[in-house]
């Protein structure tokens, strides 16, 4: 070991810690790209939902405690021996290998919505793992720097998620749709506070300090673009209607009992997912200088897609007959601004 101050961890030769851990890194991504790409098993036998999310507890558990050894072993001098660098190198690996073998063991038909979640927590944790163990690596033996308590942190907060995910696909698309909902106000938000007085929206940025004004019109909205901006406002806010009122019958009357009520929940966060690029992309598009055309399109776009979404909900489970009128109402919305949309751009075809 060197005792220069910042000097890296030495030796580097064959069965070294460093060699080990080099080792460890290696294996454990390959079991990233394993859990990334792999499949969950096919339902041979019932699935116990409470054994299979206390195994899960357990194994993120063990994990976050090797975490923890690898760590302290490493934070001061000696070095641990090429035996115990061993042990500690395969009890991680184990560790994390007993976290992905729980995750095949929750089945396809439990729903993909779930199963997503449980991977990118999983993921999360492995990464986390590569994470230290490049930290130790790469940073000074002498006492445990401010890098690796950080990285040993992440590890155990990735490892934390385990007892807040949800417990079936009812649960878990509700949490994709919260999150598209949140993503969409916040598109809505900005282009909003944009459209405030609506005279510049680039006027803090465009200002010449020399001359004193700003000569760039393209960064002004003509009359012509004025006009289209409110039924593209009208979409955006339509967009988050129809989130919200989604979010809403999946939690009163979703329902993850059955195949058919699972496989209507994951069509109904799959569409949610392509809610908010389509806002993003039309917001992008009304700002000036406004290309009508690309605006059209953008608008042709998001409406088809919320219109999806509504004739999803309308024909699930989640949706019965006392929850029909909204969804007539939002797209009557969604028709009435796109139609407003073509009669603006008729001059653009």
């Amino acid at each position: 070991v060197t005792s220069a101050r910042g000097a890296a961890m030495e030796p580097a030769g064959a069965g070294s810690p460093r060699e080990l851990l080099g080792q460890l890194r290696a294996a454990l991504r390959a079991a990233l790209a394993r859990v990334r790409e792999g499949e969950p098993g096919e339902d041979h036998e019932p699935f116990e939902p409470p054994r299979f999310w206390d195994a899960l507890g357990q194994t993120f558990k063990a994990a976050s405690q090797e975490a923890t050894k690898l760590s302290l072993a490493f934070s001061r001098p000696p070095l641990p021996s090429a035996e115990d660098c061993q042990k500690l190198s395969g009890d991680v690996q184990n560790a994390i290998l007993a976290v992905a073998a729980v995750y095949y063991s929750l089945p396809k038909g439990q729903g993909t919505t779930l199963r997503k979640m449980v991977r990118d927590a999983i993921t999360e944790v492995v990464e986390g793992m590569i994470q230290l163990t490049e930290t130790i690596v790469n940073t000074p033996l002498q006492s445990l720097c401010q890098e690796q308590l950080i990285s040993t942190g992440g590890v155990w907060e990735a490892c934390e998620q385990a007892t807040s995910l949800p417990r079936d696909n009812q649960a878990a698309v509700v949490s994709a749709l919260a999150a598209c909902l949140a993503v969409v106000k916040d598109a809505l938000e900005e282009m909003e506070h944009a459209l405030v007085e609506g005279e510049d929206p680039y006027s803090d940025i465009m200002e010449d300090e020399d001359l004193g004004f700003r000569g760039n019109r393209d960064t002004y909205w003509s009359e012509a673009d004025r006009k289209l901006l409110g039924p593209c406002m009208g979409l955006m806010k339509a967009s988050k209607a129809c989130l919200k009122k989604a979010l809403g019958v999946v939690k009163a009357h979703g329902k993850a009992d059955s195949s058919e009520q699972i496989a209507q929940l994951d069509d109904l966060a799959d569409i949610a997912n392509e809610i908010s690029p389509s806002v993003d992309e039309l917001a992008l598009s009304m700002y000036p200088p406004m290309n009508q055309l690309a605006v059209r399109l953008n608008a042709a776009k998001l409406a088809s897609v919320l219109k999806k979404i509504l004739e999803i909900a309308k024909t699930s489970h989640v949706c019965p007959p006392s929850e029909e009128g909204w969804v007539q109402f939002l797209n009557g919305a969604v028709n009435h601004n796109m139609d407003k949309i073509k009669n603006f751009t008729q001059g653009e075809l």
